[in-house]
């Protein structure tokens, strides 16, 4: 019988309801409270799932602000007409369906703090707005004239490289800097492990709440398989997978078995990121021996078409590894996204890539 043990949530968070005490998450901490009390915009950069709300609420309610409103909106999850009367109101009449004069985000949020969430998603026109707004605090409703001043700090959320995007020339460069004021970066899990025993014991005590239920045992072989994961969703994703355990646990004890296969590593495992970047000779070597090229011939061109046929592999596998986002795929190549992003048109891999 393999051997278990109770988790203990450790006590005293350095910034309350945020979970890990890991040097990666000290670090953001730190930054987190340094800059709350100033007016100064924020970026939060990040995967999704790395909790960026938790720490734009961390900010707000840090900072002098922390009394007044707390406004989230979701760039990527509205059209750019619906998105500009979610931030501005609008007026009757404005648009079909436009029946009543309406209060946008950055109105609710004055004396407050409003949370662009997904920014990166935002279009070029919309763009423009915003960028006034930060300048200028000051904006108009959509089909008004009248002008409405506010006194909103804005933090903003990206899960792109902004950077990159302002290059690509997707992103104005003039916003980019206005919101880049103070830039914190939300590591991924797998580069903060050591927060994964105590994250556990945080969902365990919350799903058996919630639950009904009384998983307080964790075996042995479960939390490495845990912490060994790379987690490609980070702590979304472990949380989705701590509820699903303590539903479907028969006992007190929350064992392997409960697990998903890709965390077990089974045949849908994400292979492990962050490492170093993927040797292009050491594909090639695994390639001939899975006879996906040939070897042997010293001809010039057909060397050249082994190594297009080999980089195209080793792009494929790596993107597919990394759920097709570009800027993960192009640090794990140790290459740069610019480069990335022509090998992908090169060959014919661009569909379903995302920056």
């Amino acid at each position: 019988m393999s051997a278990s043990f109770r988790l203990d949530k450790r006590h005293g968070p350095p910034i309350p309801g945020i979970i890990g005490s890991s040097p990666a998450m000290e670090a953001v901490y730190q930054l987190t409270r340094r800059v709350a009390p100033s007016k100064a915009s924020v970026l939060l950069l990040g995967e999704t799932g790395t909790g960026k709300e938790l720490i734009a609420k961390a900010v707000h309610r840090l900072s002098n602000r922390g009394s007044g409103p707390f406004v989230r909106v979701n760039c990527g999850a509205l059209s750019e007409s619906l998105l500009e009367s979610e931030l501005f109101g609008h007026v009757r009449g404005s648009f079909t369906g436009a029946i009543d004069n309406r209060t946008g985000r950055f109105e609710a949020a004055h004396t407050g703090t409003v949370f662009l969430d997904e920014i990166n998603s935002t279009s070029a026109m919309l763009q423009v707005k915003l960028l006034r707004v930060l300048q200028e605090r000051e904006f108009e409703r959509v089909g008004d004239t009248k002008t409405i001043r506010v006194d909103t700090r804005v933090i903003a959320a990206s899960n792109r490289d902004l950077e990159g995007e302002v290059v690509e020339e997707r992103f104005r460069e003039d916003l980019y800097y206005r919101l880049n004021v103070v830039p914190i970066r939300i590591p991924p899990l797998r580069e903060r492990r050591d927060d994964i025993p105590e994250l556990v014991a945080h969902f365990l005590e919350v799903y058996n709440e919630e639950n009904d239920r009384y998983v307080v045992h964790i075996q042995r072989e479960a939390l490495e398989a845990l912490t060994d994961y790379d987690w490609p969703g980070n702590v979304r994703e472990l949380q989705n997978y701590i509820e699903r355990a303590v539903v479907m646990a028969e006992g007190d004890e929350l064992t392997r078995d409960l697990l998903p296969e890709s965390v077990l590593g089974g045949p849908s495992r994400t292979p492990r990121r962050g490492s170093e970047p993927v040797s292009l000779d050491t594909l090639a070597g695994d390639l001939v021996l899975q006879g996906l090229v040939e070897a042997g011939d010293e001809s010039d061109q057909l060397h050249s078409s082994i190594v297009n046929r080999v980089e195209r592999e080793l792009i494929a596998q790596v993107m597919s590894a990394c759920n097709n986002v570009q800027i993960k795929a192009a640090a794990r190549l140790g290459i740069n996204r610019n480069t990335l992003h022509k090998k992908l048109k090169e060959y014919g891999l661009e569909n379903g890539a995302t920056s």
